[in-house]
């Protein structure tokens, strides 16, 4: 017991130090010639223990790296990327494997489970993007989250963008409906100071990696012909009014 103890309140000291210099980098940056704004982070916790957790930012880029950038194989590679990253930034102790019909969030060895989610789901239209794991079961998931309830996300849409030569997206990550193991007052600080600062950090690096066009080859590899007709509409899991001129743009194909 003393060691699982020892390791969480090495991760909340690390997380705590890492998440107040991504604060202290806030704000808008110009990144490999690409302008990262208006990043946002909102986390909540409801009565019932659920976590909703969302981060995001805009991306201002040229209309060149637009459409070089703009289709649903580049989709498939931001979600390998968000999952490379997360692996770089934990120094390669939380690995992801990969199955036909599930992705294994694991503490080095895939016996340690922390997280199983289902098989992405994609979703995409002319204007937006939409990839969904729904998370299954594993070590860090209360009994009221299994089941595929729970989910990540990783939502790009197309907004209007007023500088010439210049488009605008705004990419979010969302975590919902997600009942972590650890329970109880204590628990959710815990929480928030691991767990929850990490997904924070992850998700402000895997912005910056995709600034920088440093994305990492799909493993599964399911787009890499690129084939929008197999994949439905994007529709948030949480209700939302569509964005302003989102009937509008180049084609995710």
């Amino acid at each position: 017991m003393v060691l699982p103890l020892a390791l969480l309140a090495a991760a909340a000291l690390l997380a705590r130090v890492v998440f107040a210099l991504v604060r202290r980098l806030g704000g808008a940056r110009e990144v490999a010639g690409v302008i990262v704004r208006d990043p946002t982070d909102d986390t909540k916790i409801d009565a019932d223990g659920a976590v909703r957790s969302v981060q995001g930012a805009d991306i201002v880029l040229s209309d060149e790296l637009f459409g070089e950038l703009w289709s649903v194989e580049t989709l498939e590679r931001l979600a390998r990327t968000y999952w490379s990253y997360l692996t770089f930034v934990t120094l390669g102790l939380i690995r992801v494997y990969y199955t036909d019909r599930e992705r294994y969030v694991c503490l080095l060895i895939r016996p340690l489970k922390l997280l199983t989610f289902q098989a992405p789901e994609y979703e995409t239209d002319n204007a937006r993007g939409i990839v969904r794991w729904r998370i299954e079961k594993g070590l860090l998931v209360a009994a009221p989250g299994r089941g595929g309830d729970g989910y990540l996300e990783i939502d790009v849409r197309r907004l209007d963008c007023d500088v010439p030569g210049q488009e605008r997206i705004n990419v979010e990550v969302e975590v919902a409906n997600f009942y972590p193991a650890i329970a109880s007052r204590l628990g959710r600080f815990l929480y928030t100071n691991t767990q929850s600062r990490i997904h924070v950090i992850v998700t402000h690096g895997f912005l910056r990696r995709l600034a920088r066009r440093e994305l990492e080859e799909s493993i599964a590899g399911r787009f890499r012909v690129p084939a929008a007709k197999d994949t439905p509409p994007p529709e948030r899991e949480r209700a939302e009014s569509a964005p302003a001129g989102s009937d509008s743009g180049r084609e995710l194909a």
